[in-house]
Order: C-alpha cells, then structure tokens, then sequence
C-alpha cells in the first residue's frame, strides 16, 4: 500500500469550451495531496487529466506504475470541478473500474463524491473523503499500511461500506495553520508541456497558486462542501516562498491566484507586497475577489505594486433586488465604485455574471446589461443559476427541479429548475451578451487610443495643433494661394 498514484476526474480534453481557450493549469489540490503523502514517506506519481485525450489513458499508467492506491483528488481549487458536471463523475467511475481490474485500493475526493456516496460506492470506490482532505488521506493510508494506531471508524472524514452499509465517520475540522502544509508536488507536473501550449495559444506561460482556502460570505447559491463556512489563509511569508521557488524553477510569465478571495485578511496585501519588494520578485498576476472589499485605495496600490494586473469580481447583477435575493452582501454602487478604483490603479477589472436566479425579469436583466455597458470590464464570465445540494438556493427551488441535477459540461447552460425562462432562452441571452460586449469592444477601441492624444497638457496640444495646421498651410501655398492664415497662440 505504498505507491500511490494520484489523478483527478477533470479532463480539459472533453470540455470544448475550456479547451478551446486553453487555459490549462495543474491540478493544484491534487498536487497538495500527493506533496502530503510523499511527506509521510509514500511514493507518489500523477496521472494528469488536464494532458490526457480520456480516463482510458490511466490503464497505461497503471500499468507502468502498478500502484497500491488509486487517489481521484479532485482539484478543489478549480471552479470548474466545483460544478460537479456529471462528465467527471463518469471519468471517475470509469478510472475506478480500470483500477479495480488491477487490484487497486481507490479513494476519491470531490464535492460530487461527498453528495453522491452511493453513486461512488456502487461504482466500486472503496473510500470517500468527505471534506478537506490531506490529512484526513494521510490518516487513512497510514491505516491501510498498518502504521496507524486508529481504527476505521475512528478516522475523521472518511465514509465506507460496512455490511452494505453506508458508513460515514464524524466529520473533520478544516486545517487552520496551511503553513504545515508542504509546497503542492509540482515535480509530478510536465510544465514543459504546460509552456509551449500556454505560449503556442497565449503568447505567454501562465502557472497557478492559491493563498487561503475558504469563504467567509454567504452568497446563498454558493455550495461549499468541503471546508464549509469558514476562510483560512496562508501566510505572506509562505506564499511568497512559493513564488520565489517556482519563479526559479519553472519561470512563469503570469500567475493566477485562485482563491475564492484574495487578500481578505487585514493587512495581508501590505504584507505581500513589502515581502516581494524585499525578495525583488514581480510576476503579473490574476485574482478573485468582491467588489466592498476593494473600496480601500491604499489596498488596491498595494495590489498594483504587488504585479496586480486584473481582477475578477463576482458582480453576478446589475440588479439590487436580485443581489438582495442572493444575499450576496455587496451594492451596485459598490460594483462601479470599486471598478472605477481598480483603474484608477491601472488593474482591469473583469465581472462574473449570473443570470436566472429566481425572480429574475426582463427588468432585471436590462439592468445586468446596463451595468455591463456602463463598465466595460476588460472581460465577463457569464452563467445561470445553478443549484447545488448543501445550499439555501437548491432547497428553496429543489422541488422545482427536473429530472437532471448536474450540468454534463462547463457550457451546458441548462436551467435545471423552473426559472423565469426557457433554457433556449438563457443559451440566446448569452450569446446576445457576448457579442454585443464584444463588438462594444471593438468599437471602444480606436476611441480609446485616440483619446490619449488629449491628455496631453492643453497648450502642447494646441501648439501642435498649430504646427499641423501650418504645416498644411506650407503646403498648399506651394500649390496655391494660401486658403487660410494660422493665428498666433
């Protein structure tokens, strides 16, 4: 039981849409896990969904590698493994079948395997992680190699079958101090690969970290099922450590930061960039984050100084009522104040949009569009409601729920319970959205680069508006009688 092979159930390959943009990163909570395990004295390798064509690639693997343990950790960090398409479950379920046929121990980790036990466990999964998970593997492995003294049922956050019983041991409590926590295994990850695609479709390579685990806010659509309502963080030092390791060792062009929120805690952000400038680090970077949190000018220089170079913001509406519906906790106001701040700090500022939510008309819709226009976010992410077990938002609409209950991929768009509109409806509103951003775009752009001649100082302007002007003046009195006469300033 000691050669562990880690996977996770997201292959980028079978989400057209997330492959067509090629933002592919590593699966970083995965890479947390087997960093963990190997810390313990296990013996770990990856298989990496994000390179892979299908889950049938994970035969070879296993294979070459004969692990004791199949690990399907998924990567907690990605949103989009938080969607819990139904395509992942059935990577899942097919990987624990090709490691059942070679006598491996499995043992998954995810959201959807904590709602959907049975669905695992028929499947053929021996364990299943129910909450945060490195430790609580770590416990688990060492029982399973007969160097824990705990029994099963004495583990923390772990169900089973026992008698063909659904066995599901109490609950763990979320890890507080992440600095225990060595750096995730990125040694596992071919980053050569990872580099030429980022530079063969982007122009630039991009790597990925987290800084906190958590959320605090209580966004009542927002499922989150395996560190609940709670937000702990890394510290500046800690993280910093890592960019300055993997600035060395890989050479990132960009960093995206994929925290739920970056920088909440007091202080943090200050903290971050005095430690960069002292390392003599600055990579451009990306992060998430809400729009009342960045109301704080002295913050938002921070981040610029830090390599802030955009942010996204769940704006979801530009409808108050709609925001109040959500218990989102934030203001239009704030959404264009914030916007406007972010400029000002030469951040770009791009919004996530949530359309169908119950109660949601044409009036509110419009409204959306509105804010989108009025703002002009460098880019936009746009969805609709989607119920998730565990929140407030499936239980006041579960029963208006059809027979599906999960999106099979990232862009299925499917209202999955009986909204205001058709889902044709929210497919066309989406594209309409799009395009009009898009070609808003396009038209903003010559106007903008126009514009910056006129922040030059007035009399510089009109001096060489004066120098144009006479210039033409030479030239056609070389052709002609002068036409016109230049005025002195």
């Amino acid at each position: 039981m000691n050669r562990i092979l880690f996977t996770n159930s997201y292959f980028l390959r079978q989400d057209p849409k997330e492959y067509k943009n090629m933002n592919l990163y590593a699966p970083l909570g995965t890479l947390y896990a087997a960093s963990y395990l190997r810390s313990k004295g296990y013996i770990t390798e990856l298989f990496d969904t994000m390179l892979a064509e299908s889950e049938k690639d994970i035969e070879e693997k296993i294979k070459e590698y004969r692990p004791d343990v199949l690990v399907i950790y998924d990567d907690v960090f990605n949103y989009l493994t938080k969607m819990c398409l139904t395509r992942m479950r059935e990577a899942a379920l097919n990987m624990t079948r090709i490691a059942k046929k070679y006598s491996s121990t499995v043992i998954i980790s995810g959201s959807d395997s904590a709602d959907h036990l049975d669905k695992y466990f028929s499947g053929g999964a021996d364990y299943v992680i129910v909450g945060e998970g490195e430790v609580t593997l770590g416990e688990l492995a060492d029982y399973l190699n007969g160097k824990s003294e705990k029994k099963l049922n004495e583990i923390e956050g772990i169900a089973y079958v026992r008698k063909e019983e659904i066995i599901r041991n109490s609950p763990r409590k979320v890890l507080r101090d992440l600095d225990c926590l060595p750096f995730p295994a990125w040694d596992l990850v071919d980053f050569n690969s990872y580099r030429w695609l980022w530079k063969k479709h982007h122009g630039y390579f991009s790597m990925n970290l987290v800084t906190t685990r958590g959320c605090p806010f209580h966004c009542n659509w927002c499922a989150k099922p395996i560190y609940g309502q709670v937000y702990n963080s890394h510290s500046p030092s800690y993280v910093v450590g890592m960019m300055k390791y993997i600035a060395y060792k890989y050479q990132p062009d960009h960093i995206w930061f994929c925290d739920d929120i970056f920088g909440l805690k007091p202080g943090w952000i200050k903290e971050f960039r005095e430690l960069l400038e002292k390392e003599n680090i600055k990579i451009p970077f990306k992060c998430l984050s809400r729009a009342d949190l960045l109301l704080k000018e002295e913050n938002i220089k921070d981040l610029s100084l830090s390599g802030c170079e955009s942010i996204w913001i769940g704006a979801e509406s530009g409808s108050q009522k709609i925001l109040d519906a959500m218990e989102k906790g934030t203001t239009i106001e704030e959404i264009y104040k914030s916007t406007d701040l972010l400029r000002k700090n030469n951040i770009k500022v791009s919004f996530f949009i949530q359309f169908g939510y119950s109660g949601e008309t044409i009036s509110e819709i419009r409204e959306t569009e509105k804010m989108i226009y009025d703002l002009m976010p460098e880019d936009i992410g746009i969805s609709v409601s989607y119920p998730l077990p565990g929140t407030r938002f499936y239980e006041r609409v579960v029963s208006q729920m059809k027979h599906k209950h999960n999106w099979e991929l990232s862009d299925d768009f499917e209202m999955m319970f009986d909204g205001e509109y058709s889902t044709k409806f929210y497919r066309i509103l989406h594209r309409k959205v799009h395009n009009a951003f898009r070609m808003k775009q396009l038209l903003n752009e010559p106007i903008r680069r126009f514009s910056k001649l006129w922040k030059l100082p007035f009399y510089f302007s009109l001096w060489l508006w004066n120098l144009i002007l006479f210039s033409l003046q030479l030239r056609q009195e070389s052709k002609s009688p002068p036409v016109f006469k230049v005025k002195p300033v």
